[in-house]
Order: C-alpha cells, then structure tokens, then sequence
C-alpha cells in the first residue's frame, strides 16, 4: 500500500464542503414535517447514519484497511476504549437531540451562531483538566465572543429579560461536543484508527443511546420512530450528517485543523442566506453584528494559538 501523502489542495477543498453541509445541515432539520418532534428526528437521522455508515467501514475493512483492529491491546486498554466510546457516544447521541430541538425553537440562525460558542467550552475544559494556561489575547478574544453570544441570546438588547431558553439548548450542543472531545482526544492521537471507523462507532453508538431514550421517554416512541426514519428528510439529514463528519475527519488528514477550522468557521453566514427563502426567516441586525464578532474572535483565537505553537481543537458535529 502506497504511503499516504497530504494535499494541501484537497484539504481545502474538502473543508469547503465542509462549511457547505454545516450551513445547510440546520435549514434540512427545520424542514421537517411537524408531526415528527425533535427526538425521534435525531433518532430517525441518527438511523440513515448507520445506513450510511456501514457500507463505508465494510469496504475499508474488505480493502485490508484494519485501523484500530490492527491494534494489539491489553484488556485494561480495550475495557476504557470501551467505556470512552460508550460515554462519548452517549454524549453525541444527546448533543443531536439538542441540535435538532435548539435548531426549531431558537431558529436555524440563532442555533447556527450559538454552536460556534464551542471554542469557549474548549478552553474551559482545556483550563480546568489539562492545565493549559491562557494568553491575555486568548482571554480577551473569549470574554469577547461570550458577550457577543450573550449579545444575541438577548435578541440585541443586551437584558437578561429577552433571552430565550431556547438559546441555552443550542448552547447544550458545543458543551457536549467540546466534553468529548476533550475524552476522546488523546485516544484518537494514540492509536491507528480511521476517519470510517470514527464515523461509524460515533453514530453507531449514539444511535444505540437514542434508541434507549425513545423507547423510555415516548409511550409510543419506537413506533413513532418507525414512521419517522421513512420520512425523506430523516434520510436527508442522516446522510448530510454523515458526509459532513467524514468530510471533515479527511479533511483534517491533509491540512491542519487550524486552517480547516478558519475555512468552515463562517458556516452560519450560509445558513443565514439559506434560511430566509427555504425557511421564510428573516435576519435581524443584531445576528449579522453578532455573527460577524463570533467569526471574528474565532479567528483570532486561531491566530493566537497558532502564535503559541499549537493548532486549536475544532470538531463540528456532528
């Protein structure tokens, strides 16, 4: 097997496909039929990513492409892989629940800005478990991106009056995403693992935990999910969902995250345009102003962590 070798241009390019199917991915959530409520959608999609999932992880393994099989591990490291994978997966089982329930009640542009809050639930964690300390600019740039986040969630009056609840569920799905993140991370680093098998244990596993909550929370929640995933939107969203990861995780194989997370950072900006003729939306000033100083503090905490050697950490969903 030929050594693999990077290629800067298509990083790029599959990390504009990236901010491609990030930005549509909440406009194909609200569309939906209205009958299907938020979590047997996020089952329902979480069913089409297995769907398409599987054939990817079996034609990688029938090529000899073993990855994390290849491994040789002792029973202590195969038990934590095991319990990391089941509490990350959980984990992104909740966090699509929270995408699609943020995404219809906050609004798929509110949603869309909320998620990229990431880069601060990054660094708190990154504070309080791995000692990272932080520059002055990287603290500054965060305050700044919270209060612009604090800035939309009041609707651009700035009162604490005027947030949604709504708003916070969106902000439940960054928080969730960035916990994992932090788990998985150093596992990831450590063992021969491939963008397909990430792909496919990640949905796999979630959909597992998702299947369990429906058929607890929901008196007819199985059947219910059932019609749901029948639903061509269900099937859309899975798909979308799907390709976006393992765009991404390609993505990532051939240029750094610093430069892939700065190309697909302004994805909420295509959400926007897209929601106002699909979604009859219509977009206020103060989500222009607040999406344009989230983008802004996203960038310069890349540049600032750039400055210090180290690339910053950006997963996207989903």
């Amino acid at each position: 097997m030929a050594p693999f070798s990077p290629s800067v241009g298509k990083g790029i390019a599959l990390s504009l496909i990236s901010l491609t199917l990030l930005g549509v991915m909440p406009i194909i959530s609200n569309l939906r039929p209205t009958a299907i409520d938020a979590l047997t959608f996020a089952l329902a999609l979480s069913v089409w990513q297995v769907i398409f999932a599987l054939p990817v992880f079996g034609i990688e393994l029938r090529r000899g492409t073993r990855g994390i099989f290849a491994v040789d591990l002792s029973l202590r490291e195969r038990r934590r892989m095991i319990v990391v994978a089941l509490f990350t997966g959980a984990l992104f089982g909740l966090s699509t629940y929270l995408y699609v329930l943020g995404v219809g009640k906050a609004g798929a542009a509110n949603a869309a800005i909320a998620i990229q809050a990431y880069p601060v639930f990054a660094i708190l964690w990154e504070s309080l478990f791995l000692k990272r300390r932080k520059t002055a600019l990287e603290l500054a740039l965060t305050a700044a991106l919270i209060a612009s986040l604090y800035y939309l969630g009041t609707v651009g009056t700035f009162k604490m009056s005027g947030v949604s609840p709504w708003f916070f569920v969106s902000l439940g799905v960054p928080l969730l995403w960035s916990i994992a993140h932090v788990i998985i991370k150093e596992e990831l680093n450590n063992t021969l693992i491939t963008p397909a098998q990430v792909t496919f244990f990640r949905v796999a596993i979630s959909t597992v935990f998702l299947t369990a909550v429906v058929a607890v929370a929901l008196p007819s929640g199985l059947l219910a999910a059932g019609s749901a995933i029948v639903q061509p939107m269900s099937a859309l969203m899975g798909l979308v969902y799907f390709l976006e990861l393992i765009v991404w995780f390609y993505a990532v194989r051939h240029i750094d995250v610093s430069l892939a997370s700065s190309i697909t950072t302004p994805w909420p900006a295509l959400t926007m345009m897209l929601a106002v003729p699909f979604l009859g939306d219509t977009i206020a000033t103060y989500q222009v102003v607040a999406l344009t100083i989230v983008v802004a503090c996203i960038y310069g905490l890349t540049l600032a962590s750039l400055r210090k050697g180290r690339d910053p950490e950006k997963v996207p969903g989903p």
